[in-house]
């Protein structure tokens, strides 16, 4: 008797493993269960189910978030595999190209005419990706992710914050107007993105560290609100080197104000993404690569 001939041999089924995958990126059932036009109870007993076949706990639940058991890992592999070759079983019947969607997540300030490039010379050489970018605020492309709803994202954290495919310190400068400085006012006005924005605790600390009394001028979400309001004299920011213009003047240590060595451009991508989404994370590491070198043209 052969292997495939032997009794009672268990069978997974794609549904069951489908949802699994789903939960996994997603870390969330209710999430999950949005995406799949299904319940949050159907989908949790999909998983008893397929728990029940596979003998091992395949998902813990944590105060936030759900995440994968060893066994889980070892299933999550497998059923990406299987849901692959059904997906190419389908496309060899029906005679077409199945279709990947990337979901990128990228800051304002990395939306360039060199990233833009690089993605539509890599959605022509992969004219099976569907290709999505987000821009916003780096805390929210990181919200996106953690809740699946992003494949890979480029964010701007605190050195080491979280674990990342490839990260790069980050410069930070200290920005005045060249025409209307603040700096020698009293308060000190700031120009800040929103409470729990990257920066602003750095800014406050800074200022309250050399006795300064300081107040905030202007708040902004917009990486281009934040530098037109420092260049038109509304206050003095922290922002990275890349969003200094010739409107800005650089302040630093003969105005007191110390160096900020604390922030890194992180690559994030979960270990079991598409083949697709690591491709795309290997071309964007190479531009930044390229940008870091100062070889970009």
């Amino acid at each position: 008797m052969t292997a495939s001939e032997k009794p009672n041999r268990t069978l997974f089924d794609l549904d069951l493993l489908r949802a699994m995958v789903m939960v996994a990126d997603c870390a969330s059932f209710t999430t999950a269960a949005a995406r799949l036009h299904s319940t949050q109870s159907t989908i949790s007993q999909k998983i008893r189910r397929l728990e029940e076949m596979a003998g091992h706990p395949l998902l813990v639940r944590g105060n936030r978030d759900v995440h994968p058991t060893d066994a889980g890992q070892l299933v999550l592999g497998h059923a990406r595999q299987l849901l692959a070759l059904n997906d190419q079983l389908l496309e060899a019947l029906a005679g077409t190209t199945v279709a990947v969607t990337v979901r990128l997540g990228v800051p304002e300030d990395f939306v360039s005419a060199a990233t833009t490039q690089l993605l539509g010379a890599f959605n022509r050489e992969h004219p099976q990706v569907k290709l999505e970018v987000t821009s916003g605020l780096s805390r929210d492309l990181a919200n996106g992710y953690d809740h699946g709803e992003l494949d890979l994202i480029l964010v701007k954290q605190r050195r080491n914050s979280r674990a990342a495919a490839a990260c790069w310190p980050e410069t930070m400068v200290w920005i005045d107007s060249a025409r209307n400085g603040c700096i020698g006012l009293d308060p000190v006005p700031l120009v800040t993105f929103p409470p729990r924005g990257l920066y602003r605790d750095d800014i406050i600390d800074a200022i309250e560290a050399l006795g300064r009394r300081w107040r905030i001028s202007f708040t902004s979400s917009s990486l281009s609100g934040i530098q037109g309001a420092v260049a038109d004299g509304m206050g003095i920011s922290l922002l990275p080197a890349r969003a200094l213009s010739r409107e800005h003047t650089v302040l630093g240590a003969e105005q007191g104000l110390p160096p900020i060595d604390t922030f890194e451009i992180a690559l994030l991508h979960r270990a079991t993404a598409d083949p697709l989404v690591k491709a795309l994370a290997v071309r964007l590491t190479g531009l930044l690569d390229q940008e870091r070198a100062g070889t970009l043209t």
